[in-house]
């Protein structure tokens, strides 16, 4: 009976057994494969400074930290990390600390440059994990505050200025027509404002020796010829743009196809003084002085009043007449076209349109103080300094007063207010300074525009400082040295200073225009010796224009 019980137990057990095993068997699966996890960056340090946006002033070694949520593999790092300076690759060296989830990258760097750090996706963590999103940073690089050129006297500085800028209207002048091209790039367009201010350099340039008296004759002359047998006069006006080989117009836009009293008044302006350096009995000077009178005298000023209205208008147009419809009314650059208009023997202007027009009773006045200093006309904190430039190329500033100003103050104030707004750099750009200063209109990154203090985006055009020599000699001598001496490999070339920079962006203009070029000699002549102004000043037409519309001064 035991024996049978036994049994039984032994069957029943046997049963159970494999019972389990075979719902074991059925219900057992492989261990899942575990995905590596992304990992992520969660900080970048430059010499222990947390990188937020670009960071500026960066030495030339810097030790650049990135910090991960995982040991990053090393292997992944050289198809991975790139760095950049101006755009092309640089090599580094890398290591790493923290159990390795800090890369350490150590680059060595150019002054002042441009440098961008990449690490894309592919970077692997130790545990195959794949970087979850890309890092990027931008560092610029300190100057290089070596001198790039061996330091000269301030006067022969000056001087090598003057002459190395001559070169664009001297060496880069249209070949047929002698005028100044628009821009180093600008082919057979010439402008004829920058053409006034290249007749007046190249005057500067025969007084200083650089090209012979002989030589600048036969240039204005070649210039003065072709605007009279070769241009379109419209009401003894001529356009803004002029094609060089020519003579046609060049459309400065699609309605100011015609005349342009402004840029005629700096063509003006230049011819006078050409008049009057140009003095001798001899038949080339006279010959000269006969054919500037021809097209001084055509101007047709009164025309230019739109029906005899109380102003100036700055455009006209043969196809579409008046359509621009452009007062010249003050404070701006264009002071000088009241003063020929009121100047002119054949078609001057009576009082009332300089009173009514361009001063608007008045109207351009301000009086208020920026920085501490007042400033008696034009728009707060000045406006762009050429304001102050193109028509004091010729008009003496100095002790001249009328019903509205004294315009030495206006100028003087106007620069120095320019200058202590680039000091204080309220939006914090990087790279001003009471040596890198200066903002007027002149090309930018991308285009071109009027830059002033309430116009700013961080680009210093050289033309803005240099060209107020006169008004501001200490400031202006100190940024004219910072240009040339330490930012010199980068803005000096053949033609002197190119256009403009901004140290922000770090971007530096391979351009030069006449219109910023020419102001440079002349202001700079004036600072040293008064020349151009002498000469323009010394017009028998300039002091009874001038007196007509009640300006005093003791050179008229």
């Amino acid at each position: 009976m035991i024996l049978k019980m036994k049994f039984a137990c032994f069957i029943f057990l046997v049963i159970i057994f494999s019972s389990c095993s075979k719902k074991d068997s059925t219900t057992s699966t492989t261990p899942p494969v575990q995905t590596p996890k992304a990992f992520n960056e969660t900080s970048l340090t430059v010499n222990g400074q947390i990188y937020g946006s670009t960071l500026y002033n960066v030495n030339f070694k810097p030790v650049i930290k990135i910090t991960f949520t995982a040991p990053v593999d090393e292997s992944s790092v050289a198809a991975n990390v790139l760095i950049k300076n101006n755009g092309s690759p640089i090599s580094f060296t890398s290591s790493f600390s923290n159990g390795d989830s800090v890369l350490i990258v150590k680059p060595t760097l150019s002054p002042l440059s441009l440098n961008e750090l990449t690490i894309s996706t592919g970077l692997k963590s130790k545990d195959g994990g794949a970087l979850k999103n890309s890092v990027k940073a931008s560092l610029i690089t300190q100057m290089d505050s070596s001198d790039k050129f061996q330091r000269i006297s301030d006067s022969a500085l000056l001087t090598l200025v003057q002459q190395q800028t001559l070169k664009y209207f001297w060496d880069f002048g249209h070949p047929v027509s002698g005028m100044a091209r628009e821009r180093n790039s600008s082919g057979d367009v010439c402008t004829t404002g920058g053409t006034g201010f290249g007749i007046m350099s190249m005057i500067a340039g025969a007084n200083r020796g650089f090209i012979s008296r002989a030589d600048a004759l036969n240039r204005i002359q070649k210039i003065v010829s072709f605007y009279k047998n070769n241009c379109t006069a419209y009401h003894g006006a001529f356009a803004h743009w002029i094609d060089g080989s020519t003579g046609a117009t060049v459309p400065f836009s699609s309605q100011d196809d015609g005349a342009d009293l402004v840029e005629t008044s700096y063509l003006m302006q230049g011819l006078l003084c050409a008049r009057q350096y140009f003095n001798a009995a001899n038949t080339d000077e006279t010959n000269l002085r006969n054919n500037i009178n021809s097209l001084w005298n055509a101007v047709d000023w009164n025309w230019f009043r739109q029906n005899n209205q109380n102003v100036l208008f700055w455009h006209w147009s043969p196809d579409v007449g008046w359509a621009i419809n452009m007062q010249i009314q003050g404070w701006n650059e264009a002071m000088i076209v009241y003063v020929l208009a009121a100047s002119s023997s054949a078609n001057a202007i009576p009082k009332k349109v300089y009173d009514e027009g361009w001063a608007q009773n008045g109207a351009e006045k301000n009086g208020n103080k920026f920085y501490g200093i007042s400033l008696p006309l034009g728009p707060d904190l000045g406006g762009p300094l050429f304001f102050a430039h193109y028509s004091f190329l010729g008009i003496n500033p100095h002790q001249l007063t009328d019903a509205y100003a004294d315009y030495w103050t206006q100028d003087t104030a106007h620069s120095k207010i320019n200058f202590k707004y680039c000091v204080d750099n309220p939006s914090h750009f990087y790279g001003y300074s009471n040596n890198c200063w200066g903002l007027t209109a002149s090309d930018e990154q991308g285009g071109y525009d009027a830059h002033a203090p309430d116009n700013d985006n961080g680009t210093i055009t050289p033309t803005a400082a240099i060209s107020s020599m006169p008004y501001t000699p200490t400031e202006s001598m100190d940024a004219l040295r910072f240009f040339y001496y330490t930012l010199g490999d980068k803005l000096w070339g053949d033609y002197g200073f190119v256009d403009a920079f901004n140290l922000n962006n770090l971007w530096f203009a391979d351009s030069y225009l006449a219109i910023d070029q020419g102001p440079e000699i002349v202001m700079i002549e004036n600072y040293r010796t008064g020349l151009l102004w002498n000469l323009f000043m010394s017009c028998p037409e300039i002091k009874t224009g001038m007196k007509a519309l009640g300006f005093s001064s003791p050179f008229l």
